[in-house]
């Protein structure tokens, strides 16, 4: 099935991405857009009845590790470390009027 990409169609997407272009690169968009598809039109009519479908080409596992606490509650040795405190926090100097 051969894709006519019209001159209408060519203005349509460069309007949409904000592009200006002369008559050559509009004949070459035109050439590009039916060649991309014309191989899609290829790729469908492969027979993927026997194939998952996924949404990655490689497998997927999670690798993020469990949200566990490790160090627990040690404010008071996080607060030594602290040049002035106030009521078990940081205190700093005000940075908004």
């Amino acid at each position: 099935m051969a894709n006519i990409i019209t001159d209408e169609t060519i203005d349509y997407v460069g309007i949409l991405a904000k592009l200006e272009l002369s008559r050559e690169e509009k004949e070459a968009a035109k050439n590009d857009m039916s060649r991309m598809l014309d191989y899609i039109d290829k790729l469908n009519q492969l027979d993927t009845t026997q194939v998952e479908p996924m949404s990655h080409v490689f497998s997927m596992n999670n690798v993020f590790r469990e949200d566990v606490v490790t160090n627990g509650d040690d404010r008071d040795n996080i607060l030594k470390n602290a040049p002035e405190q106030k009521e078990g926090a940081f205190k700093v100097p005000k940075t908004v009027e």
